[in-house]
């Protein structure tokens, strides 16, 4: 037994979490992010537990770590050069992308730049067939050229994409062979490793990205790996984007599985709380300084989806809409909004009060901070209206300004808008809390489901703030705010377990002959591959765990579903199982069903597993005698719309025993986060050391 630590970076905050793996006892730390090199605020983090808590690197069993800067080499344009390898003829294959449109109708949408510029596309004489047949040999004579050229233009990676060739490898693996033995030092990435499936754009620039992206992934991981190995930590583990951790080796094969390790942690420690306290019907609400990200667990279970952009806006809706990079592996399927403590305020031409998606990040951050920040932010008008405490901000260890917020709101708001200053700091919450509410109805009503009967789980430094308000908009009667709520998602890299997602393809219909024995055959090619990973894990087979889904959709569509079935199915030839499970999917999701449509198989993917027996998010708290009533600490002035400027209560959390009730209005501090209980909400402290907010 030892002691777990999690690390999460986000925009604004890198946020630590460590657990006693014996006694469930937590130690959680927060600072801001080093945006210059984000490896500087974990590596300082990590010190400041030896020097500040005492906990020697030695202590430590396990260490996990979800990262942004795969995704932030992309939104900066910040990648590696790499270049790219395809089929004769299809050399601008990620220019022409698809045509779809995040406005329908506005056929002048500016595209994404180009992550790899056509000089550094390269086409070979090679041709595999629609059925995986060799219709043209590979012309070999031709990589001694295409190697010279890569070594004259310096490249770092290449990312090497043929037709059908996940069908047929046979011409990728040649050209691999050669790239790795005449350029050892250059990453290669073939597309039937990294993504054997259907859809030539979408496996182009998965493996583009992955090219594009990995070297600047390999060097903040070894700058890492070197501050690890000065001193006698374990082994790193990353966070994947359908939640998880792997290995660095697994990460680097596939740099694209990092795009949202971040988001899914805080899903991961969503699900592991629900099993705590019994539920399985939740809203993931992850209100940071940057974003908020809300996400749907029914039944216990993550949704995930496979139509993913990263560096666009594609992931708030199902399909993509051409303002990012599609990357076809498993994401947590989660709405993401440019709503975050640091978003800015400010007035369109309209003179309209909009908030992000520009945000003040880490620095110069909110105008409180007195960093030198000018703009109003979400924070600012938090500070202003009375939520947050100038002096108890990250428990003390960094005061707010009032004056600069208020500066900051008056000047580009208040006084444009001929509005006062509360009223001013209530107008830009008003906004963020709707562009919120507008998220979690992405992931919940436009996916077929009622937000009614779930209940809020909201975490982030800045989600149990604006959490009451957003329940109180969208009929969700209760929020669940979780043991420190700031470093949650770093809470839910303790608890998880280790994870890796394979796919191949199965392109038949459901009716034809033979079909099952086809299933079982594609079957065992994936289940090979993902037991050789966790063999290398070292987890004993004893806690091995495969889950099946294939993905399927009615004949003449463009896009299916994935529907999860079970081993004893596939065994069995259990076809009209699986059917009735897509018909009924299909229903939840679009309203409708076609029973008597051919249905179609596309994909058949694994989710293997290697439980490591963790589940440290939440533990019962030694009752009290006391009654259910509770003193405040203190009182402050906080505006709210129902009351106006009055004194409110404000309470320390650490001495809400289990059963204290809350009346709002109030406060409820933490070193992590404020709770606030608005008006006409009652809140009582559980026996978990959650708060659980009636609204």
């Amino acid at each position: 037994m030892g002691l777990r630590l999690g690390v999460d970076i986000g925009g604004t905050f890198t946020d630590l979490a460590v657990v006693d793996e014996d006694t469930g006892e937590q130690t959680t730390y927060k600072l801001s992010s080093t945006p210059s090199d984000y490896s500087a605020a974990v590596i300082d983090a990590i010190k400041t537990l030896s020097t500040d808590h005492g906990i020697a690197p030695s202590s430590l069993s396990f260490l996990s770590h979800a990262t942004t800067v795969v995704t932030n080499a992309i939104l900066e344009s910040k990648g590696a050069r790499a270049a790219l390898i395809t089929t004769d003829g299809f050399r601008d294959i990620l220019e022409i992308r698809r045509q779809s449109r995040a406005k329908l109708y506005d056929i002048f949408q500016p595209p994404p730049q180009v992550i790899i510029p056509r000089h550094l596309r390269l086409e070979v004489s090679e041709r595999i067939d629609a059925y995986g047949d060799v219709y043209k040999p590979l012309d070999e004579s031709e990589l001694d050229r295409i190697v010279a050229f890569l070594k004259a233009h310096e490249v770092k990676a290449v990312a090497v994409s043929l037709l059908f060739s996940f069908l047929n490898p046979v011409h990728e693996q040649a050209i691999g062979e050669v790239l790795r033995r005449e350029l050892p030092d250059v990453r290669t990435f073939l597309s039937y490793e990294v993504l054997p499936e259907m859809r030539e754009y979408e496996r182009t620039s998965t493996v583009a990205v992955c090219a594009y992206v990995a070297p600047v992934l390999e060097g903040y991981l070894n700058r890492l790996n070197d501050f690890l190995a000065t001193d006698d930590y374990p082994s790193l583990y990353l966070t994947g984007s359908s939640g998880g951790v792997f290995n660095v080796e697994e990460g680097l094969r596939v740099p694209a599985m990092l795009t949202e390790s971040g988001p899914a942690a805080g899903v991961t420690a969503t699900v592991a709380l629900g099993n705590v306290l019994g539920l399985d019907q939740l809203i993931s609400f992850d209100m940071g300084g940057t974003t908020a990200k809300a996400s749907l667990v029914n039944n216990g279970e993550v949704s995930v989806t496979t139509e993913y952009e990263v560096g666009g806006s594609g992931n708030v809706r199902r399909w993509l809409q051409g303002t990012g990079y599609p990357i076809k592996v498993p994401v947590v399927d989660l709405a993401e909004v440019s709503a975050g403590g640091g978003s800015i305020a400010w007035l369109d031409d309209a003179g309209g009060l909009r908030v992000g998606p520009q945000s003040a990040g880490a620095f110069p951050g909110p105008a409180c901070y007195g960093l030198g920040g000018q703009d109003p932010t979400v924070t600012d008008a938090d500070a202003v209206l009375g939520y947050l405490d100038p002096d108890h901000f990250l428990g003390g260890r960094m005061a707010l300004s009032l004056d600069g917020a208020s500066s900051a709101i008056k000047r580009i708001v208040g006084e444009t808008l001929g509005l006062d200053l509360m009223q001013a700091a209530q107008g830009i919450v008003d906004i963020v809390n709707s562009n919120m509410a507008d998220a979690i109805r992405m992931i919940s009503i436009e996916r077929g489901h009622d937000p009614r009967e779930y209940a809020l789980v909201a975490f982030g430094g800045a989600g149990p703030v604006h959490a009451g308000r957003i329940g109180q908009e969208l009929g969700i009667k209760k929020v669940i705010i979780p043991p420190n709520p700031g470093v949650f998602s770093a809470m839910g890299l303790v608890c998880t377990d280790l994870k890796r997602d394979y796919v191949r393809s199965l392109y038949t219909l459901m009716a034809e002959d033979g079909v099952d024995e086809q299933i079982r055959q594609v079957r065992e090619e994936i289940t090979v591959e993902a037991r050789d990973m966790l063999a290398r894990s070292g987890i004993p087979e004893d806690n091995w765990e495969f889950r099946y889904s294939i993905d399927m959709r009615y004949g003449h569509q463009a896009y299916e579903l994935t529907v999860p079935v079970e081993d004893s199915e596939i065994e069995d030839g259990a076809l009209d199982a699986m059917a009735e499970r897509f018909h009924a999917q299909h229903f939840t999701t679009y309203d409708y069903n076609a029973p008597d449509e051919p249905i179609q198989l596309v994909n058949m993917r694994v989710s293997a597993i290697g439980k490591f027996g963790a589940d440290f998010i939440a533990s019962r708290v030694s009752s009290s005698n006391g009654s259910g009533n509770i003193s405040p600490r203190s009182h402050r002035e906080v505006y709210f719309k129902e009351t106006g400027l009055a004194p409110c209560p404000v309470y320390d959390r650490g001495e809400l025993h289990p059963g204290a009730e809350i009346q709002g209005p109030a406060v409820i501090q933490e070193s992590s986060s404020t709770v606030i209980v608005y008006p006409n909400q009652s809140a009582a402290a559980t026996e978990f050391g959650t708060i659980e907010i009636t609204v």
